[in-house]
């Protein structure tokens, strides 16, 4: 536990990366997209959304006040804060206020190991998924392809809050409140307080607010992909062997990591076929209290055979093959519930409860979810 509380007080280096501090009307850090100032007019845009429609400046000429809302699914301050943008939308429809978020990342951008805290990347239907789960109430829009609109508002982090009054002249710019943890109180509603002044026709007390969050990620950051490959395959592969009792150790799960265990064999077609989600989900997770470890099923003497399918797919994770030709010691060692059909996967938490178990091939996206809504792990700092 004390790990874990080190742990979210000190960022992981790659978030750090990846988080984004503005200042005043300041351009993005590279300064290749500034941001929209003080008083000018709102850009207009033509723009998909989840709900089926495309959206346009005019599709909301009624409104007294329109609250755009640059955010993303990835980005746990994102999603630390759509509740609140959730009812920010409930509380002020009815006053003649329109809120809309726009998607402003190039999801290509977006790097496996800035997916630590999410079970969804930023692509058009994962947004439509993150909005039938979270009954978003806004219309959430995609501009994830050309980056046109988002390039014109020069948000700076997710989530970037930017309130514009009745003639859409800009009124405020900055971050929705001052604290990222939902179950913590702001200190300043800094959003809402643009707001009330606005509806009252009184001046904003304050017009930006430095903002905190993950950077934008735009679409010239794409050659992560080539630069990845070119890492993960310098990574070492092994193979070790492990025994009834060294399995038996293993379920107990003395580490303080939520630990992802995957029975699998080279001569099973839906255990070879999933295997890469795994390595994926390693590739996301492997930065926080989290490890997965795969154990091959197949005879010990075909333990070559089995590393070079793991090297093929860059499993730089921990890898073992059972020394034993009995398989029943291998499934009562695993999980005594477990019937012995290929592949299982388990999730286990510190302590050896096992919180997830299924038998065939997983459901990635319920696998991601389970693993990142567990409370070792989390969508949050």
């Amino acid at each position: 536990m004390i790990q874990r509380n080190f742990y979210h007080l000190v960022f992981p280096m790659a978030f750090l990366v990846g988080l984004s501090l503005s200042f005043k009307n300041t351009p993005h850090l590279t300064g290749e997209h500034p941001t929209l100032a003080i008083g000018a007019s709102a850009p207009d845009f033509n723009l998909p959304s989840v709900d089926g429609k495309r959206y346009t400046l005019a599709s909301f000429k009624d409104a007294k006040i329109l609250v755009i809302i640059f955010t993303c699914n990835h980005c746990p301050t994102a999603q630390a804060y759509e509740d609140r943008i959730l009812q920010l939308t409930s509380d002020y429809t009815n006053k003649g206020v329109a809120v809309l978020a726009i998607m402003p990342n190039d999801p290509s951008s977006i790097r496996l190991d800035e997916l630590g805290y999410t079970d969804m990347g930023d692509s058009f239907d994962e947004m439509k998924s993150r909005s039938n789960e979270k009954h978003f109430n806004f219309p959430y829009l995609y501009d994830g392809d050309t980056e046109e609109t988002s390039k014109k508002y020069g948000p700076i982090a997710t989530p970037h809050v930017f309130i514009f009054d009745k003639e859409r002249k800009l009124r405020y710019s900055g971050r929705i409140d001052d604290v990222e943890k939902p179950t913590k109180k702001p200190n300043s509603q800094d959003a809402r307080n643009a707001i009330e002044a606005l509806l009252n026709n009184k001046p904003v007390p304050v017009t930006t607010t430095k903002v905190f969050g993950c950077s934008i990620k735009w679409a010239e950051k794409s050659d992560w992909i080539s630069k990845a490959r070119e890492q993960w395959a310098k990574e070492p592969v092994k193979l070790d062997t492990i025994s009834e009792d060294q399995i038996k150790e293993l379920i107990k799960n003395n580490s303080g990591k939520l630990r992802l265990i995957n029975i699998w064999a080279t001569w099973c077609g839906p255990c070879v076929a999933e295997f890469g989600d795994f390595v994926t989900m390693n590739r996301m997770y492997r930065r926080r209290d989290f490890e997965f470890i795969s154990i091959s099923a197949d005879e010990p003497d075909k333990k070559e055979k089995a590393l070079q399918f793991l090297k093929s797919q860059q499993a730089s994770n921990i890898n073992y093959i059972f020394n034993m030709e009995d398989r029943y010691k291998l499934i009562e060692a695993i999980d005594p519930k477990w019937q012995g059909a290929l592949p299982y996967t388990i999730l286990v938490e510190p302590g050896g409860k096992i919180v997830y178990a299924k038998d065939g091939a997983v459901d990635p996206a319920a696998l991601k979810r389970a693993i990142v809504e567990n409370p070792f792990i989390g969508r949050y700092y």
